[in-house]
């Protein structure tokens, strides 16, 4: 893009932002609180260039791009939704500076589940991600109740028949360990991944071999990988090889 391509009415470049709208922003630089350059704005409508200017308001630096990219360790107990009535949402997790971009969730992680979660707002990237025809691989860890074992491993290569008579594609079981409790019980630790994204579809296709889910995690979406130095509720932006490698794989 050329240098005055990228150059923009001020008004413009902070209501993208969501700092309100031509007149809010107008009278902002009226009262003094917005700097381009270290200098105090005079007009509104003075031109300038978001990704190569320092654009401040009330003393805070502004962070310009068209998109954002967003990697979240989604903590359990917040919902994958950009608004909700009772419960905190993914979107609550984020300062003012990302919310502005009004990003959204790629795809949706229950309420219990933890994991990997993509926060962008960028509706393509969204879009050939989740299309069903891309088949995007997503790994799970999961706790789960009962013996698992060879039998469910050839079953889930096959495909498991839901409670609604839907047949999954093939999905890859590896058992990783096997834990006698103490009232007897055997827990299983298993990796799962599947290549579609059907309404609860783990917790679904454990039940229709018997077992039940307890804890369930997502640990990787396509190419991009949990960032396990990420405490849960803690987010962090992609890096451009992790952006570029999604990129890569929706095509």
């Amino acid at each position: 893009m050329s240098e005055a391509k990228k150059r923009q009415r001020i008004d413009k470049i902070l209501g993208h932002l969501g700092y309100g709208s031509r007149s809010d922003i107008k009278l902002m630089v009226k009262q003094g609180k917005v700097k381009l350059n270290g200098i105090v704005l005079k007009d509104s409508g003075t031109q300038s260039n978001p990704y190569s200017d320092q654009i401040e308001v009330d003393g805070e630096p502004i962070m310009y791009r068209e998109h954002v990219y967003l990697m979240l360790h989604k903590p359990p107990g917040v919902v994958s939704a950009t608004e909700d009535n009772r419960d905190r949402t993914v979107i609550d997790l984020l300062p003012a500076k990302f919310k502005v971009f009004s990003p959204f969730p790629v795809g949706r992680l229950d309420k219990d589940t933890e994991g990997l979660l993509l926060l962008t707002n960028d509706g393509q990237l969204c879009h050939d991600l989740l299309s069903p025809r891309k088949h995007v691989p997503k790994t799970y860890e999961a706790d789960v109740l009962g013996h698992v074992g060879d039998r469910e491993v050839e079953l889930f290569q096959q495909g498991v028949e839901l409670d609604d008579g839907y047949v999954t594609l093939p999905a890859d079981l590896k058992v990783l360990e096997r834990v006698t409790q103490e009232d007897g019980n055997v827990l299983s630790r298993i990796s799962l991944t599947i290549s579609e994204g059907k309404f609860h579809q783990v917790k679904r296709m454990f039940q229709a071999a018997g077992s039940k889910v307890i804890y369930l995690k997502r640990v990787s979406m396509g190419p991009l990988l949990l960032d396990e130095t990420l405490p849960k509720g803690a987010f962090r932006e992609l890096s451009e090889s992790e952006l570029e490698a999604l990129k890569q794989h929706k095509q």
